[in-house]
């Protein structure tokens, strides 16, 4: 008898591999604002139990149409969540010296808790000026000398809107931000440096990279976190990100190209979203946030000035 050997069977498994890369999530910065809001308007309904109305009052010099729209959604988002907004305006002729007039009036008025000049003011206006006029209780842009130099030495006082709501978008995305390696780029007093400043308080390490800096991208390519804050219309690419990094774009470019007028960040988002682990969309990004803690820093000076005055 004879017995044959059996039979091999050989089976072929494919696997299939997609060649389109993963991409990064989208931080929801509208969504996230909307929750800041939300804090905003709980705190507001309590003062208001115990007869306390926050008031913001917003300045506007001469008719820049971005400014009327900035001002005019500030002031949409602060009757949203029930704080008084008080609008003056003065024409663009108007003098220094009226302007620091109407700034010293609302600092002496109790009622107003929050000073907000809309920037840019006109080009015979000095602008130091006019910010460092404003008390700093009721500074909720945060750009008072006393506040940044507060800042710094990590007291508390009104922190500048934009890094604080970029703050808030990467607690939400990472949870504690201790050790981890942030690059910002840009060292603007008004985004740049305060943002350092926050990043150091939050236990991070911080680099700041800015136009003397020696290859940009091989530092970028070291951090966990990055920060663009530079005002240069997709300057950071893929090739600037280290994989898994989280990206927070602040940057609001207006270009034209073959799809038309526009707005774009600093960062190149199409191909960022192909290394990052997360990025922030322009517009939808950082933007929102900007409004809401501008609210919540209202809130925030409501809450100093009692606490002066107890004192």
């Amino acid at each position: 008898m004879i017995i044959s050997p059996p039979l091999s069977i050989k089976t072929t498994v494919t696997i299939l591999l997609s060649t389109t890369p993963a991409l990064a999530r989208v931080i929801d910065g509208k969504a996230i604002s909307a929750q800041v809001l939300d804090e905003v308007r709980e705190e507001v309904l309590v003062l208001a139990g115990q007869q306390i109305y926050p008031a913001l009052a917003v300045l506007l010099v001469g008719e820049d149409p971005a400014s009327e729209v900035y001002v005019r959604n500030k002031l949409l988002r602060a009757k949203d969540v029930g704080i008084r907004s008080l609008e003056y305006r003065l024409p663009e002729t108007a003098s220094q010296a009226q302007v620091l007039e109407l700034i010293a009036q609302l600092n002496a008025d109790a009622t107003v808790n929050g000073i907000l000049v809309q920037l840019p003011l006109p080009v015979h206006i000095d602008e130091g000026a006019v910010i460092h006029a404003i008390d700093p209780i009721k500074d909720v842009d945060g750009f008072h000398r006393e506040n940044v130099g507060g800042l710094v030495q990590g007291i508390e006082v009104l922190t500048p809107c934009t890094p604080s709501g970029c703050m808030r978008l990467l607690h939400e995305t990472c949870g504690d931000l201790s050790g981890l390696h942030a690059v910002v780029i840009g060292r603007s007093n008004i985004v740049g440096k305060p943002m350092a400043t926050l990043l150091l308080q939050a236990n991070c390490s911080v680099s700041v990279v800015h136009s003397r800096s020696v290859d940009a991208p091989a530092l970028c390519r070291l951090a966990d976190i990055v920060v663009a804050a530079v005002g240069r219309p997709k300057l950071i690419d893929a090739s600037w990100l280290k994989p898994g990094a989280v990206v927070i774009d602040v940057g609001i470019n207006r270009i034209t190209d073959e799809g038309g007028n526009h707005l774009v960040g600093d960062v190149d988002y199409a191909s960022a979203r192909t290394v990052a682990r997360a990025i922030t969309p322009v517009p939808g990004g950082v933007g929102p946030m900007t409004i809401a803690y501008l609210l919540k820093n209202t809130l925030i000076a409501s809450q100093l000035q009692r606490a002066a005055q107890a004192r």
